[in-house]
């Protein structure tokens, strides 16, 4: 989830709405890609962060040169700094994601149990996961201009708040039971039923991941996927 948050304020420093994510290939725990809202810069309303993810492995998926050891989406978890809005959540499913982890919810649009739960039988959430983090990124960006509004709003007399943050409505997005295996009996006892963070302490937000700059990430990134294709090449061929 910081590489995601990372990714984040890259597209925040760069003019766009800082939400990200990548896909995690699970057997080998790396990153197969990664995308970032591009709805600013494209004007396109469908430019989520999840589609540009999605589309990046169905490139990949369509130049392997080995179909029979290609990247299944069942073998993904999709890590998101925001909760996917209805369309990106039914995309996940359809597509056949099992578990998306993402940080803060997503009051408006959110298809994980914000306002929809596209995900029930089908794959699993697990929310709240570095969420101040994820909310101040958000607060950061609705407190700058955008010059690229259809009609742009003066903001001059918005303030950052750094101190309050929205109830956190666990139930809405994991079941009881899954709470406790993923986090414990006693985070269950004491948070579940609070709508509170999973850590309270303003101390224990993460503040190098809103006030760094990371503007090598995309070459990072794009740098782990390659490294990952090569090394599947290589040895699929050694054993052939």
């Amino acid at each position: 989830m910081e590489t995601a948050l990372k990714l984040a304020k890259y597209a925040l420093d760069h003019g766009e709405t800082p939400v990200a994510c990548i896909f995690v290939h699970e057997p080998t725990n790396s990153v197969v890609a990664f995308g970032m809202n591009d709805t600013n810069k494209s004007r396109s309303g469908t430019s989520h962060a999840e589609f540009m993810g999605i589309a990046q492995i169905l490139e990949l998926q369509k130049k392997d040169e080995f179909p029979e050891h290609a990247i299944r989406f069942e073998d993904i978890t999709l890590y998101v700094t925001v909760e996917p809005c209805i369309m990106c959540a039914s995309a996940v499913q359809q597509i056949g994601i099992k578990k998306v982890i993402f940080g803060c919810g997503n009051d408006r649009f959110g298809g994980n149990g914000s306002v929809l739960s596209i995900q029930q039988d089908s794959y699993v959430v697990l929310p709240g996961i570095l969420r101040k983090e994820a909310v101040l990124m958000l607060r950061n960006f609705y407190v700058m201009e955008n010059d690229h509004a259809p009609e742009p709003r003066t903001k001059t007399n918005r303030k950052l708040d750094l101190q309050e943050f929205p109830p956190i409505p666990w139930k809405n997005y994991i079941s009881e039971i899954d709470f406790k295996d993923t986090f414990g009996e006693t985070a269950y006892r004491e948070k579940y039923n609070s709508l509170e963070d999973l850590i309270s302490d303003e101390k224990d937000i993460k503040w190098d991941l809103l006030e760094g700059r990371y503007d090598d990430i995309l070459e990072i990134l794009d740098s782990q996927i390659t490294q990952k294709f090569t090394y599947k090449k290589q040895c699929i061929v050694k054993k052939a």
